[in-house]
């Protein structure tokens, strides 16, 4: 049976950082498959189709994997924790999920697989302000800043627009706080699928609130919901800051995967 780690990185990772973590998933699981999903700066302004063609390989590595009802029938499914940063990253991963559902339809792909969802600084609906500070965070060249912030301006005012006009949300973060609700985001994903959101008070771009009522409302529609809220790190730095704790939480909710698919 394959083991399968998807990481999905946050918008403009430094390809360090996500070192980091992978190396730290070799050491914890050194027989599991690991998928890492980039996410380009420009995700805010680029087109589906754009992104789509970009996660068109990550499809063909879970088919290879045997994640996927195209794989051999004779493989048991794959065992898959999902791993996601920042809203860049959930973002990825709900666009990937769509992508599963017009291949394969609605219907569960692996109902017999262990999996799990951890949610690192994410979601968050947030607002210009902290759209804004992440751009700014992202981008390092001035004059590609200065451009990729009239864009931002410019996409979140005709959003808005389009929200009071027409009386359905359009903001693209708030869609994926409601898209982030759903069980089975990901086709081998359900109820039973534990999550782990993984998050800092002091963390400037994406709000502590916000993601703890966004745990509280998964936990409220039925969810297994666990919350590791850190004190002193920074945006998508709480491994680095606390190591110890971030990776035995990710342990423990995988152990929990497991044990739950062993006593079905």
């Amino acid at each position: 049976m394959n083991n399968v780690r998807v990481l999905h990185r946050q918008m403009g990772a430094h390809p360090k950082q996500l070192q980091n973590y992978t190396s730290a998933y070799t050491k914890l699981y050194p027989k599991a498959s690991q998928i890492v999903v980039q996410c380009n700066r420009d995700l805010l302004w680029t087109t589906n189709s754009v992104r789509s063609r970009r996660l068109k390989p990550v499809i063909d590595a879970l088919e290879a994997l045997h994640c996927l009802p195209s794989s051999s029938p004779a493989q048991r499914p794959a065992r898959i924790l999902t791993h996601v940063f920042s809203n860049g990253g959930s973002l990825q991963m709900t666009l990937l999920g769509h992508m599963l559902q017009r291949k394969y339809g609605s219907a569960p792909v692996l109902g017999t697989s262990a999996s799990a969802l951890v949610l690192d600084s994410c979601p968050a609906a947030g607002g210009l302000k902290s759209i804004k500070l992440a751009v700014r965070t992202v981008v390092q060249n001035p004059i590609a800043r200065h451009i990729a912030l009239a864009v931002v301006h410019t996409i979140y005012f005709v959003r808005f627009g389009l929200s009071l006009l027409f009386g359905k949300q359009m903001n693209m973060l708030e869609n994926l706080q409601i898209e982030m609700w759903n069980p089975r985001i990901l086709s081998w994903m359900g109820l039973h699928t534990p999550r782990l959101y993984l998050f800092s008070r002091k963390d400037k771009l994406v709000s502590w609130q916000e993601v703890t009522r966004h745990a509280e409302t998964a936990k409220e529609r039925g969810m297994d919901v666990r919350c590791e809220l850190f004190e002193d790190s920074a945006h998508v730095a709480h491994a680095r800051v606390e190591p110890e704790r971030y990776w035995s939480s990710v342990q423990e909710v995988w152990a929990v995967a497991i044990k739950k698919k062993s006593e079905d």
